[in-house]
């Protein structure tokens, strides 16, 4: 009875120290303080900078107004693009999806190309061609691929996001945000061919009738003017003015940053990049877990530590981080004890808020002390037998 009592104490507490905590990166528009950062303000409509590894925000301006956001749609259309199956499987563009006004990749009628092709072609020429190909071989019409755009957003988590078109030409309702723009490119980037491609200054990419190579350059000149810079997309329209998204790493330090309706988003992007590389650095905040011994009940230990395998790699401040750790263990555990089991959690907050919750397990077997006297009078009575 005092055994069965004991365990349920023990099922009580477990409970109440593992309660469900957000992953990192999920509450909606954390922004993680770094010294003078919210004093800092853009003329653009919107701006933000991401922590790309968690989605923890930086500095925020208007973030959640929905805005018209241009050719940075296409990272979105490249994405479902690339995530298709045979993404380099030849196939013949559809003549009237390729007959669109503004940029283009080159395409004309009866020319083949590769769903890897078309995306080359959005996140380096911006081709309103290639889009729009790409629309009508993935859905079969341009309204069907919308739906499939907006469907893939609700996954994301891009909540005030309406996709009209492939290529973001201007049309109404087609409308983001700086916030669920840098939701999209932090997805987008998690993708290899995505990143390898986005990141390239030139690539070849095949097409035409038969396909041969041809050489495209990225519009995103922050590739060869910002050491560091891994990508995103461009965009213009009159209706949207410049839209940026774009990506940088250094040190282990990943940022995304975005800003909508700003005809000087060059400059300010290399300006946010040098302020927030300098004041974050990149740490693994697991390696300052406080060490767990955990009592064991009728064991031939007293104790087993308690131990994490799990790394919590974070952009924290250089300086003044709050950073606080919560251990979620049991007061004891009984024998036998196997290593690996589980013994709790480990539960790291930065400012307060959550942002890792990593598995604490047993580092060795303890067996049970009663057993190991059964197995030595057990000798005994086989060397007399």
């Amino acid at each position: 009875m005092r055994g069965k009592l004991l365990c349920l104490l023990l099922a009580a507490l477990l409970a109440v120290f593992s309660a469900p905590a957000l992953a990192a990166g999920e509450d909606r528009a954390v922004v993680l303080s770094v010294p003078d950062a919210q004093g800092m303000e853009v003329g653009a409509k919107a701006a933000i900078v991401m922590e790309a590894k968690t989605g923890k925000v930086l500095f925020a301006q208007n973030i959640h107004e929905q805005l018209p956001i241009a050719s940075t749609t296409k990272i979105m259309t490249a994405l479902l693009a690339l995530e298709q199956n045979d993404i380099d499987a030849l196939f013949e563009v559809d003549d009237t999806a390729i007959h669109v006004e503004g940029t283009s990749m080159g395409l004309v009628e009866g020319d083949k190309a590769s769903l890897r092709a078309l995306a080359t072609g959005m996140l380096l020429s911006s081709g309103n061609d290639a889009a729009g190909a790409a629309a009508v071989r993935i859905s079969g019409s341009l309204p069907e691929f919308a739906n499939t755009m907006n469907e893939r957003a609700r996954r994301i988590g891009m909540e005030n996001t309406n996709f009209v078109t492939p290529s973001g030409l201007d049309a109404e309702g087609h409308l983001s945000t700086a916030y669920d723009m840098a939701l999209l490119a932090r997805e987008a980037l998690s993708n290899r061919d995505f990143q390898n491609i986005c990141s390239q200054y030139r690539l070849r990419a095949s097409f035409g009738n038969p396909p041969y190579d041809r050489w495209l350059q990225n519009h995103n000149r922050l590739l060869s003017s910002y050491d560091g810079t891994y990508g995103v997309k461009t965009g213009f329209t009159r209706k949207a003015g410049r839209c940026l998204v774009s990506a940088a790493r250094r040190d282990g330090v990943e940022l995304i940053c975005v800003t909508l309706s700003f005809p000087g988003d060059w400059a300010i992007h290399r300006n946010f990049y040098d302020k927030f590389f300098a004041e974050l650095t990149f740490k693994n905040l697991a390696e300052d877990i406080p060490e767990v011994n955990v009592p064991v009940v009728g064991g031939t230990e007293s104790g087993v530590m308690a131990v994490r395998f799990e790394e919590a790699e974070f952009s924290v401040p250089k300086e003044g981080a709050d950073i606080r750790y919560e251990i979620a263990a049991p007061p004891f555990v009984y024998a036998p004890v196997l290593a690996g089991q589980y013994l709790g959690e480990a539960r790291i907050y930065l400012e307060g808020e959550n942002v890792f919750t990593l598995t604490l397990t047993a580092d060795r077997d303890v067996p049970l002390l009663h057993a190991e006297k059964k197995h030595w009078w057990a000798s005994i009575v086989d060397w007399f037998g």
